[in-house]
């Protein structure tokens, strides 16, 4: 039986968007080399989201966990960020155990709003309107981070901040867009809400993926 199981593991395929070594540019990570794997699917549909091209999971092409973390061991990156879409459409189990068993720190970026696989040295969640994140995701969560396109998502960050661990971190970010106009906002707010940090997407200035 356990032979079956390695075996269902091995050659398990995932759909990859893209995927990339760079410098993570957001939340508790910013500025630390990291493999970046982008899965296809998405089932939340954010409006301002920046990789609409990922939300269908048949339109990439799907590889095998081997391949994935010979990118990542190719590249001597020490980190994997898996990312979306939302990644925990897809069972993640065997992919982040195949990265440990090589000394690859595992990260993951997602909503929180599909059950969580997989074996993480750090989770984000961050929370979107558009499907709510599940709470036994956002209690274990390591990061929180909130992106904010208007004045009521600091209700919507506070209403998540009061779900989580005492360690978890606590951002937020301005959606890219519309940065001019909420980051005066946001700065006030962590002025006066000192839990809360703010995360750039510094990637964006450095003109990297």
């Amino acid at each position: 039986m356990q032979q079956d199981t390695n075996t269902a593991i091995t050659e398990q395929k995932l759909p990859v968007m893209e995927h990339f070594y760079t410098i993570q540019g957001e939340g508790f990570y910013q500025g630390h080399a990291a493999y970046f794997i982008r899965l296809g699917g998405c089932d939340v549909g954010c409006v301002w989201c920046d990789v609409k091209e990922s939300w269908d999971a048949d339109a990439h092409p799907k590889y095998s966990i081997d391949e994935m973390v010979n990118w990542v061991v190719d590249a001597q990156a020490p980190l994997a960020v898996i990312t979306g879409g939302e990644p925990l459409l897809h069972q993640l189990d065997g992919l982040t155990t195949a990265l440990k068993n090589k000394g690859i720190k595992t990260n993951i970026e997602t909503s929180g709003s599909s059950p969580l696989s997989g074996d993480w040295d750090w989770i984000c969640v961050s929370p979107k309107k558009f499907k709510a994140p599940l709470n036994e995701v956002v209690a274990i969560a390591n990061e929180l981070k909130v992106v904010v396109f208007n004045k009521t998502d600091f209700e919507w960050a506070e209403k998540h901040a009061a779900l989580v661990n005492n360690q978890c971190k606590l951002y937020l970010q301005p959606e890219w867009d519309k940065s001019a106009q909420v980051l005066p906002l946001i700065i006030d707010y962590v002025k006066q809400n000192p839990k809360w940090k703010i995360s750039l997407q510094v990637h964006k200035y450095m003109n990297i993926p």
